[in-house]
């Protein structure tokens, strides 16, 4: 199944990508990756993993600057710089980031079972990126079981079925076990791309970057 159907024709990398909704530099890299498929020609399958930045963040969640502030210990000029930084990133990427005073970090869990779920199904790239589009550029509330399912239901998913996963927890067990393995793997930082099975990048690391080891693999492919 390809999920990034760039040159669907051709060469089919395998990319396994670590990540949290909350994780901005998620979608730019996501969004460099997918410039680099079109520089190389190569289609992608794209297979996302759960990570919770903030496995501790309470239901209500905290407001953006202060958790920033108390995390990383920026100043608010520094915040604001960033996010000017990552405004700027995402437009020349096509992503819009809106980032205000009421900008919030939540709790991701009940997100990462719903995209569990949803790869079943064949649609979790779909949910992934409307979860992206939903929190970064439409401000809404990603750990509000009625907003999932509405993101849910708006690519496609089932609204009935995914209220079912979502008040039986029937993915939570499963959903900390995959966390727990790409942890014992050494995955502590997103986004964590992985590529053929094999090769991890850590970080947004640009579309060149992304397509160096798209030809690296690539040509070992053609050469085996």
């Amino acid at each position: 199944m390809i999920e990034t159907p760039q040159n669907a024709d051709g060469p089919v990398v395998q990319v396994d990508i670590v990540s949290d909704v909350m994780c901005p530099w998620c979608i730019v890299g996501y969004k460099q990756l997918e410039q680099a498929l079109g520089m190389v020609g190569v289609g992608a399958y794209v297979r996302w993993h759960p990570f919770e930045l903030n496995p501790a963040m309470p239901p209500e969640g905290q407001n953006l600057t202060e958790h920033i502030t108390e995390k990383y210990g920026s100043t608010p000029e520094q915040s604001a710089q960033n996010r000017a930084h990552l405004q700027q990133l995402g437009q020349d990427l096509g992503f819009t980031f809106n980032f205000g005073p009421d900008s919030k970090i939540v709790n991701t869990f009940v997100a990462h079972q719903l995209l569990g779920w949803a790869q079943e199904q064949g649609l979790q790239h779909p949910l992934k990126m409307a979860l992206f589009s939903a929190h970064f550029t439409d401000g809404k509330d990603v750990s509000d079981t009625d907003t999932l399912l509405d993101i849910a239901a708006s690519i496609g998913l089932d609204r009935a079925a995914a209220k079912e996963v979502l008040d039986s927890q029937s993915k939570a067990e499963e959903t900390r076990a995959h966390q727990q393995f790409w942890t014992e793997r050494g995955v502590s930082g997103v986004p964590s791309m992985i590529f053929d099975g094999r090769y991890l990048l850590t970080g947004a690391q640009g579309a060149e970057t992304y397509a160096q080891m798209l030809r690296k693999v690539v040509s070992e492919k053609e050469a085996a």
